[in-house]
């Protein structure tokens, strides 16, 4: 609500960031692209790929994964068909006042399935405040059961967690690339005050995720309390520039 930042906007939308990660890290780290579109019948599943998943740009939990296209029966094709064209119409900057959101031109991608050997992928989510990461969580079975893991950036354990998902029953390795990981995310958080940079980690291979600027949508509790303090400390914002042009900006609208 105090950082209209405009790139917001662009490195929200899921299509549109690409050409960004491609300029600011390399095309090296983007999950092959095999298509875009505006309108779900605009899509022709005749040749798309035995495996691929599906989203919009502009959304949130709508990714389809499709492990074996030629196995999906009927029932599965319709909820697809419904799923991504409601998430198309749906205006997310209105939801929970992501405003961001609702300035991305809603399309439909679809992208390479990274196969990692597991159900879900590992999903390293930084936190980084200032262009600098201070710690990253690791997602588990988000589609089945979710866990998440909080390390400091010496791959300890932290004590806190974001809402209730909890810790996996075992250790998740640390990635042999790790400080590559770390370096990525430092270049792609560079001149914002704080911003969620997710990334994946295929036997090595390093893929760009997503830049999310408003974790949990501002709704999701840091516990316990102690840890969200921390986190907030971490975060310099101008609240009070900010705020003055906000009032100004009120102030001319209402005359």
């Amino acid at each position: 609500m105090y950082d209209k930042d405009p790139r917001k906007v662009i490195l929200s939308d899921k299509y549109a960031v690409r050409a960004w990660v491609s300029e600011t890290i390399g095309e090296e780290y983007l999950i092959p692209l095999i298509g875009v579109w505006d309108k779900y019948e605009d899509i022709n599943f005749k040749v798309l790929p035995e495996q691929f998943v599906m989203k919009t740009n502009h959304g949130s939990n709508d990714v389809v994964i499709v492990r074996s296209k030629s196995k999906l029966s009927l029932a599965q094709k319709i909820e697809m068909r419904r799923k991504i064209t409601n998430s198309l119409k749906r205006d997310y900057g209105s939801i929970y006042c992501e405003l961001h959101y609702g300035k991305i031109p809603a399309k439909i991608i679809a992208e390479k399935f990274l196969d990692s050997g597991e159900t879900d992928l590992q999903d390293y989510k930084f936190l980084c405040f200032s262009g600098k990461p201070y710690f990253c969580w690791v997602d588990i079975g988000r589609y089945t059961k979710h866990k998440r893991n909080v390390y400091d950036l010496n791959w300890n354990l932290q004590d806190w967690n974001q809402f209730t998902y909890g810790n996996t029953e075992y250790e998740i390795e640390k990635p042999k690339n790790f400080d590559q990981m770390i370096g990525l995310a430092e270049k792609l958080s560079r001149g914002f005050s704080h911003v969620r940079v997710d990334l994946y980690n295929i036997d090595g291979k390093i893929y760009f995720g997503e830049m999310t600027f408003t974790n949990g949508s501002g709704f999701e509790k840091i516990i316990p309390p102690s840890a969200d303090l921390m986190l907030g400390n971490l975060w310099d914002i101008d609240t009070k520039s900010n705020s003055e042009d906000s009032t100004k900006k009120l102030e001319r609208d209402t005359k």
